[in-house]
């Protein structure tokens, strides 16, 4: 296991990863605060450096997809939520019951909603981009949004004015990958 610290636009952050993926990207004041020695060696300090990498590429707008693997943990249920979280366009948003509808259970809403709040790797794994049926950025079970998405709002509007400048209406899927 590594971590390693990321000085980024919304805070300091803390990635975390085992040898077999990343496990963690962990917000101001949350998480493991330990990093990694710069000169550690190993699976998981590469994967760090490739996260760090892809991560400031996504900060300077220059990347809208990760291709990195990943070992968040989570029950079957939370991964494929999580699963279908990577596969929300950049630039878009898609409602708790919307994500539910299509993982086949439009009942499952609040449940989508607790996974969704679970997630270990945020802004990688996009959380950021599921909203409350009414448009709004809402936190679970009609809590306050979680600290993490505050900052992150502002990065999806620019997100979708990104998305809307560069690719227009009808563009194809631009889904992160594993």
């Amino acid at each position: 296991m590594g971590a390693t610290r990321f000085p980024s636009p919304i805070g300091e952050l803390v990635i975390t990863a085992s040898d077999s993926g990343l496990t963690g990207v962990w917000f101001p004041g949350k998480g493991p605060v330990a990093a990694a020695r710069p000169n550690e060696r190993g699976p998981a300090s590469a994967l760090l450096a490739r996260a760090t990498e892809q991560l400031a590429e996504y900060f300077a707008g220059t990347r809208t997809t990760f291709d990195l693997p990943l070992d968040g943990g989570g029950t079957p249920f939370e991964r494929r939520v999580w699963d279908a979280l990577r596969t929300i366009r950049y630039g878009t948003t898609l409602s708790y019951g919307e994500l539910a509808r299509r993982l086949g259970d439009v009942r499952a809403t609040r449940a989508v909603g607790a996974a969704n709040g679970k997630n270990p790797i945020p802004i990688i794994v996009p959380c950021h981009r599921v909203i409350g049926a009414d448009g709004a950025l809402t936190g679970f079970g009609g809590e306050k949004p979680h600290p993490h998405h505050r900052p992150l709002s502002s990065r999806h509007r620019r997100e979708r004015s990104t998305h809307r400048l560069r690719w227009g209406p009808g563009a194809q899927t631009l889904a992160a990958r594993a």
